[in-house]
């Protein structure tokens, strides 16, 4: 049985109402990543995602490259996104019960990165569980010890953009892919990934409900989307 986590970035916008509902639809657990200015923008969006049991958890607040700012103004980006979270359960009357945090663009602040880990685990953020994933270079480079999420297979959909060359045909290359150049494959038998997506308005113009058609081929092929667990 090949099993996945869905995670999706640079929530919220304009259309995630649309994806919650599909999700809830077909009953595939997410871990939404958000950008603290990104649900400023999109509020009602937001907390209606908050308010169907999603889990939304932080992506920094306006998503820099974290190896291109001091240790201070990533540690600042890091707070200003928790103060909107914060709130934003606070108004939608739900309870925040983890807090898992990924880098922009996986960007784990280069030489930044052992004080950034540091600052994460002492301010008590979780560590998502990725005890079941197998691959020898997630733990050959330090992946299973990092506080932050990483991922083991990325749609690369928000390449979908006018000129850009890259379509929803190349999103399906990859996703069937057995010997990809980096990452992990995505329809392999008996394997765990932690599947990166992102919820972004452009692609929306581009496919519309690109969410919908990509997903639902990973659930033709057989991959079960599981719940979230947090070590801590």
């Amino acid at each position: 049985m090949t099993k996945a986590l869905l995670t999706m970035d640079d929530f919220a916008t304009k259309n995630i109402p649309a994806i919650v509902d599909y999700l809830e639809e077909k009953h595939i657990p997410v871990i939404l990543f958000a950008c603290g200015k990104n649900v400023e923008k999109h509020y009602d969006e937001a907390i209606y995602a908050i308010k169907k049991g999603i889990v939304v958890r932080n992506h920094s607040y306006s998503h820099p490259n974290f190896s291109h700012i001091s240790i201070e103004d990533g540690i600042k980006e890091i707070k200003k996104c928790e103060e909107v979270l914060n709130k934003l359960y606070n108004d939608a009357g739900m309870p925040r019960r983890y807090r898992p945090f990924r880098f922009p663009y996986g960007d784990k602040g280069g030489d930044n990165k052992a004080s950034l880990q540091k600052y994460l685990n002492e301010e008590g953020f979780d560590k998502v569980d990725d005890t079941a994933i197998s691959y020898p270079w997630w733990k050959e480079n330090g992946l299973d010890r990092d506080i932050d999420t990483f991922w083991t297979f990325d749609f690369a959909e928000y390449n979908i953009r006018p000129n850009s060359g890259f379509t929803l045909d190349d999103v399906f290359k990859r996703m069937y892919d057995q010997n990809p150049k980096s990452g992990a494959p995505l329809f392999a038998p008996d394997c765990y990934n932690m599947l990166l997506f992102h919820s972004h308005d452009e692609t929306e113009e581009m496919v519309p409900e690109y969410y919908r058609i990509i997903l639902d081929e990973c659930l033709k092929n057989g991959i079960e989307f599981v719940e979230p667990k947090f070590m801590r």
